[in-house]
């Protein structure tokens, strides 16, 4: 009895201990069909994408407030994630069915001859599905707590480099003195961050802010596929995108070099007829004079500035008289000044006189906010203690109709109450006075020895003119005032008059030629 006892003791501890390792296999087996249907479920969410694993409507940039798709960390990380939670306990719950029905189907249900043994087999197969199924719960939870973690802390890495590539470029464009942004040569207003058009022919969307967020870091994606750059700083001069400026009630195209150089704003202040345009035109005749003696290199900075400078250059050349500036607001001539990080956008407003005379015109002159340095064209002829010395002159006097018909007096008292109207505030910091047509007055004799002092171009003024209470309002207005006499006239060669070159280097702040 004894070792029959034993036999049978030993039968029951093998038949348990194989009942045991069936049910750890599988159970085994199941965590790893479940791990494996979890991977699936991942990649069909993350990467695939088909409409299967879509329990969410995708972020489309037709729903967008810009045509764009967006960064994966700015929402479709989190959507995932969502749908991964709608998702794994279906799969899990379909997985674990399966097995269980297909169980019971091969091992109850249809078994023609159940028997003790393939019972015992068919309970050890039931308690490892069971087993496993309660084994891979805690797994599949700690994956999704993983996959949570990581776009929680992906999200805010994500969220943190666009910050720091939004202060880099914040940065770099406060180096460049556009804190406040770039200026619109057609509307005048200042564009914090300019809308941008997608590179492809096919599209032009516009993008309304391209910088690092939501959207993208480096790069990111128009509705059409094309890929974008997302800092100014990343545009090379080939590629950079069509920039457009932002107010509703603009919306034209900015210089293409608009917030990748530092700007230069000069607003020409002065009479009708007072020669600002001639001025204008013989001021761009230097700088390309300049650029070919081996000085900064000058470059035209858009179509419009380049044939309106062809026009004028001829009339200058010719020595005949430019067109008086329209009333209504015109685009700025803009050039391009240097190379590479020494370039510099430099804006020429030349404004009609009259718009000084009344203030519904003047209001649309918000220019002068940005700009550092003034320059105000004094037409001498304008004033009649100059026919009276022209009189004296034994020289015969110039035509009358060649004089401005505004007083320089009116003309600067409306322009400095424009400015303060404006919002500047206090004293403006640098003006030019630029004493045109001194090429007639030369003529006649009635010009100083010295042509190139702003002392004797202030005393000529203020003693032989009779502007003394203009030249002290002038300096009361402004922190830093500069006189010059100024011809702008062709002379040898077709080159620009010299006093222009001095003229032109005083206001963009440079060293004086030689």
């Amino acid at each position: 009895m004894s070792a029959l006892s034993t036999l049978l003791a030993v039968l029951l501890g093998a038949a348990l201990l194989l009942g045991a390792c069936t049910a750890v296999v599988r159970a085994l087996g199941l965590v790893g069909e479940l791990l494996w249907r979890y991977a699936r479920l991942v990649v069909g969410v993350t990467r695939r994408r088909t409409p299967e694993f879509e329990t969410i409507p995708p972020h489309r940039p037709q729903d967008e407030p810009v045509p764009a798709y967006r960064n994966y960390f700015f929402g479709p990380a989190a959507r995932d994630l969502r749908q991964l939670l709608t998702l794994g306990p279906r799969v899990y719950g379909r997985a674990v069915g399966d097995r269980f029905r297909t169980l019971a189907q091969e091992r109850f249900t249809q078994a023609r001859e159940p028997g003790a043994l393939k019972t015992a087999h068919a309970l050890a197969l039931c308690v490892g599905l069971a087993a496993g199924a309660a084994i891979a719960v805690p797994l599949i939870v700690l994956a999704l707590l993983v996959h949570a973690l990581a776009v929680l802390l992906l999200n805010g890495a994500a969220r943190a480099t666009a910050g720091g590539l939004r202060a880099v470029d914040r940065g770099v464009l406060t180096v460049r003195g556009l804190r406040r942004g770039v200026l619109c040569p057609h509307c005048y207003d200042r564009v914090p961050y300019p809308s941008y058009a997608c590179p492809r022919e096919s599209c032009r969307r516009r993008h309304s802010d391209i910088r690092p967020g939501r959207y993208g870091l480096f790069r990111r994606r128009c509705e059409c596929g094309e890929r974008m750059p997302t800092l100014v700083m990343l545009m090379r001069r080939r590629s950079r995108l069509p920039a457009f400026c932002t107010h509703a009630r603009c919306g034209k195209p900015l210089n293409q070099d608009a917030g990748h150089a530092r700007e230069i704003v000069l607003p020409m202040v002065g009479g009708r007829a007072a020669g600002k345009t001639q001025l204008m035109a013989a001021m761009l005749m230097s700088l390309e004079d300049a650029a070919g003696a081996g000085g900064p290199a000058l470059r035209l900075a858009d179509d419009e500035t380049t044939a309106n400078y062809q026009v004028l250059r001829e009339v200058l050349e010719m020595k005949g008289h430019t067109r008086a500036t329209q009333r209504t607001l015109l685009r700025a001539h803009s050039v391009v000044l240097g190379k590479g990080r020494a370039e510099q956008l430099v804006h020429v407003f030349d404004t009609a006189g009259e718009q000084f005379m009344s203030g519904e015109d003047a209001d649309a002159l918000r220019y002068v906010r940005a700009a550092r340095t003034f320059v105000f064209v004094l037409d001498p002829l304008a004033v009649e203690a100059t026919w009276q010395l022209l009189e004296e002159s034994p020289a015969p006097a110039p035509d009358r109709t060649l004089a401005s018909t505004d007083p320089p007096d009116v003309i600067f008292g409306n322009s400095s109450q424009t400015a303060a109207r404006l919002g500047r505030q206090g004293r403006l910091p640098r003006l030019a006075v630029a004493i045109s047509k001194t090429d007639l007055l030369a003529e006649h004799g009635l010009l100083p020895d010295r042509l190139d002092d702003s002392a004797a171009a202030r005393e000529w003024l203020a003693g032989r003119l009779g502007l003394r209470n203009l030249v002290q309002a002038m300096e009361l207005e402004f922190a830093e005032v500069r006189y010059f006499f100024t011809a702008a006239v062709t002379v040898e060669e077709g080159r620009v008059h010299a006093s222009i070159g001095r003229f032109v280097d005083w206001c963009l702040d440079r060293r004086p030629r030689r």
